[in-house]
């Protein structure tokens, strides 16, 4: 079987130069994440895409998580109080954290611990109601916008889809797009829900990174053509330590299942300010490949990341040397 790359465009890519020589790079998936597009944006960028000839494009939804929204850049320190409000109230209150979607903010009770992006800032509920929760941080961290909010221990129940994803899929099909990944695919009810706005030949990629998800997996992956393992946000569910388990895991089910399985999440993190990679990115990416993954995604390294094309260019030269080492064991210095 090839072994496929996806790639995330972003500011790094967008730029005609750029995408005339991805467009060289033979890659088997663009994808335009929602969670960093916005929806007036979209019909300019797949136009833009349509005139550079980028095919084939994948829609990635925004799917059922909650975020930061409308704040600012700030470090906050343990001790200080903080006020949560839903994304269209209150946000001229000092120290507010405002969330998207809207939330009946009762559900977080007093005691609850919220992570709020992978910057370790964790906050405890002090009291809530229904629009405003007061709040105390527990360990020091920096919050920015549009990152993603994590309730520990508690189930929030969320749409599958946002309001945001549904104009995006719309969007979608007047310029024919064929490919689309749901995120945080936690169940086959939400499998369900997006097939509804898709055509019976688009191609769906389930992404598993929660804890429902991963429960969850062996519904999930038979109801879906693609499965992407996002191994940042699932480590929010299941410490750092294990996520290489859950991911074979996850990889034995999707190849039992007959099902492609991507790698996602901080494949060549380095690379986003560095010119080259770790060695254990390196072993990352080939032990990834070898344990039946097939294929790799590249997110912030080609979206914001200052060496787009090297990161692609490095993803290659691993897929063509694991390629080769299956059928020459002796070649490391050749």
């Amino acid at each position: 079987m090839n072994k496929k790359i996806i790639i995330t465009l972003g500011p790094s890519t967008m730029r005609p130069s750029i995408l005339r020589k991805l467009r060289k790079k033979k890659i088997d998936l663009f994808r335009i994440n929602l969670s960093h597009t916005s929806i007036k944006d979209l019909p300019k960028i797949l136009k833009k895409l349509k005139k550079e000839k980028i095919s084939p494009i994948c829609i990635d939804t925004e799917g059922a998580q909650i975020r930061t929204y409308g704040i600012k850049k700030k470090f906050y320190k343990i001790g200080q109080k903080v006020n949560i409000s839903n994304y269209s109230k209150l946000i001229d209150i000092k120290n507010n954290i405002n969330l998207y979607p809207k939330l009946n903010l009762k559900n977080f009770t007093k005691g609850t611990e919220i992570l709020i992006g992978f910057e370790n800032l964790k906050v405890k509920i002090l009291s809530s109601n229904q629009s405003l929760a007061k709040a105390v941080v527990i360990e020091d961290g920096l919050i920015e916008n549009n990152k993603g909010v994590h309730v520990v221990n508690k189930d929030i129940k969320l749409l599958p889809l946002t309001e945001k994803d549904e104009r995006a899929l719309k969007i979608a099909k007047k310029y024919n797009i064929k490919n689309f990944a749901l995120s945080f695919a936690n169940d086959i009810n939400s499998i369900n829900i997006i097939r509804e706005y898709l055509n019976k030949s688009d191609k769906l990629i389930s992404k598993i990174e929660t804890k429902k998800g991963f429960i969850n997996r062996k519904k999930i992956i038979s109801a879906s053509d693609t499965i992407l393992i996002d191994r940042g946000d699932l480590s929010r569910y299941i410490p750092i330590e294990k996520i290489p388990l859950a991911q074979k895991i996850l990889t034995k089910e999707c190849l039992k299942q007959k099902r492609e399985l991507f790698i996602a999440t901080n494949l060549l993190e380095t690379m986003v300010n560095v010119k080259n990679p770790t060695r254990a990115e390196s072993n990352d990416i080939y032990n990834s490949l070898a344990d039946g993954a097939s294929g790799l995604v590249l997110a912030a390294e080609t979206a914001i990341g200052k060496f787009p094309l090297g990161c692609i260019d490095f993803l290659k030269k691993c897929i063509k040397i694991f390629s080769y080492s299956k059928k020459n064991k002796n070649f490391l210095f050749n």
